[in-house]
């Protein structure tokens, strides 16, 4: 209760507090603090994929100029030589206003960046968005086989049976490329594990399948004891380095990503930014309400 009631007031504070939390997590507004993140994290020997702040838009308009700020930022980071991909949200396209139009803007972003021979990842939002992410990362694969990955959760029941379905895409010369994550909305347990010993079982199923399949994993977890299991069913499988990655989010247990990329595992960092970082950290805490207390914890206790 104590963190709900934290998670409900914090929208409500003034944005210079909650930047105290934020700036933890989030490179800046500007394309100019996105850059000087990213050289920072490749000169430690750490890719990025970064993502402009925004989603669940409200008129096609934004949609427009979303897509326009993607196709500067890829002309930018390869301007600056970045060794990075690109992340987009569907519903920063108007994926719940017209699925079709939100195609044609991923499309162009993909193309862009294919232009560059560079990646684009299609995030995975809330339950209502799973199905429709899906269907236009298929048609985004079929045209652009190399420049596109999706991303899945797994505490999602459906997802291992996504996994399987999606295996026909997969190829030795240019494999399927999935994000495997927990997930973080709050979903109906009819459709969702809840139990964090559960959700831990089906990622490694989920992980061990990809393994096997010889699909393209991006291991995304700050989670100790996935990554002890990641590091066996490595070990299990024989699995070469261009056929996965660990992945964390820029600011989160960076001791723990530092000793994953000693151990000479190839680590991406995802880096948001932009200026609607307000409504992106006030979601997450509308998403989670258990982060309430360690954004308390960051105002109060420098670390």
């Amino acid at each position: 209760m104590f963190n709900k009631f934290i998670a409900s007031i914090l929208p409500w504070l003034p944005k210079k507090l909650i930047w105290i939390f934020s700036r933890s997590y989030i490179s800046g507004e500007s394309i100019e603090d996105a850059m000087r993140v990213s050289k920072d994290l490749n000169s430690k020997n750490i890719k990025v994929t970064i993502d402009v702040l925004g989603e669940f838009i409200k008129n096609p308009g934004e949609a427009e100029t979303n897509k326009l700020e993607y196709l500067n930022l890829i002309d930018v980071a390869f301007r600056n030589r970045i060794d990075g991909h690109f992340s987009t949200k569907p519903t920063s396209f108007g994926l719940l206003i017209d699925e079709e139009a939100c195609y044609q803007h991923l499309r162009d972003i993909v193309a862009k960046a294919a232009s560059y021979n560079a990646f684009v990842r299609i995030d995975m939002e809330d339950s209502p968005c799973t199905s429709a992410e899906i269907d236009i990362f298929r048609k985004l694969k079929t045209e652009f086989p190399a420049n596109v990955g999706l991303v899945l959760q797994a505490y999602l029941k459906r997802t291992h049976d996504d996994l399987k379905s999606l295996a026909d895409l997969n190829s030795e010369t240019i494999p399927l490329s999935i994000r495997l994550c927990k997930g973080i909305y709050i979903e109906p347990e009819a459709i969702s594990y809840k139990k964090h010993e559960e959700i831990n079982l089906h990622y490694l199923e989920d992980l061990e399948f990809m393994f096997k399949n010889k699909i393209y994993v991006g291991i995304a977890t700050h989670d100790k004891i996935l990554i002890q299991n990641a590091y066996r069913l490595l070990a299990q499988y024989n699995v070469p380095k261009h056929l996965y990655e660990f992945q964390m989010l820029y600011g989160v247990t960076p001791n723990l990503r530092q000793s994953i990329v000693d151990q000479g595992h190839t680590m991406r960092v995802y880096v948001p930014f932009g200026e609607k970082w307000f409504g992106y950290s006030t979601r997450r805490l509308k998403e989670n309400p258990k982060m309430a207390s360690h954004i308390i914890k960051a105002i109060f206790v420098k670390g």
